[in-house]
């Protein structure tokens, strides 16, 4: 019985950067969701795998919107994701600023879960209905816009739980200038206990909804 649930409790975990590829604090994420039943892999959105430093925020930005996008990545990963549920009972997926809006337009995919961290840009694709648990993570303050009123629209939703944590875009990177580490904790804590209920739910977590 005890093997039959290992084998239950094998999960992927896909995570997608931000516009600054997948550098430390990527890497560091991945490790924190790492463990005996749990397979963390980070996608890097481009091609040639580079790293952009947080100096560059404006060139790596402008990359990668004229370079990259945010409909192009969506066959390849719909692609990567849908073959890693032939192999696992779970297959969630958590990313990061462009990563988090990249996650938002795949939660209507077979997943059981997916993350989204201050992901601004999904503001511009509410027509996408998430059909499994997703746990939208937002900063107290954007640049760009209201974010007391995506937080909002998004509430809405049946599938999706928002939770809004003092600090701006970049609160949770440590190497990051707007780096705030209670929010960081509390974000963390967050994340986690979601990837932990949907492990003692296993496949069965879209059933929820």
């Amino acid at each position: 019985m005890e093997k039959q649930n290992e084998v239950n409790m094998k999960r992927k975990v896909f995570i997608l950067h931000e516009i600054y590829g997948v550098n430390d604090f990527i890497k560091m994420q991945a490790e924190a969701y790492s463990n005996a039943n749990t397979t963390v892999e980070c996608i890097s959105l481009y091609i040639d795998n580079r790293i952009f430093p947080y100096k560059q925020e404006q060139h790596a930005y402008a990359y990668f919107i004229t370079e990259i996008g945010f409909d192009t990545p969506l066959e390849q990963l719909t692609e990567k994701i849908l073959e890693a549920r032939s192999h696992y009972d779970e297959v969630l997926l958590i990313g990061f600023s462009v990563g988090a809006t990249l996650a938002w337009r795949l939660s209507t995919l077979p997943l059981q879960g997916i993350v989204c961290v201050y992901g601004s840009r999904i503001r511009q694709y509410l027509d996408v209905i998430p059909s499994c648990p997703t746990l939208v993570i937002l900063p107290s303050h954007e640049k760009s816009f209201n974010v007391h009123d995506l937080k909002g629209t998004l509430d809405a939703l049946p599938s999706v739980h928002t939770k809004q944590y003092l600090g701006q875009h970049g609160f949770m990177d440590c190497n990051h200038s707007n780096y705030f580490y209670e929010s960081y904790l509390q974000a963390q804590a967050e994340i986690s206990q979601f990837f932990e209920i949907k492990q003692s739910q296993g496949g069965l977590s879209n059933e929820s909804k």
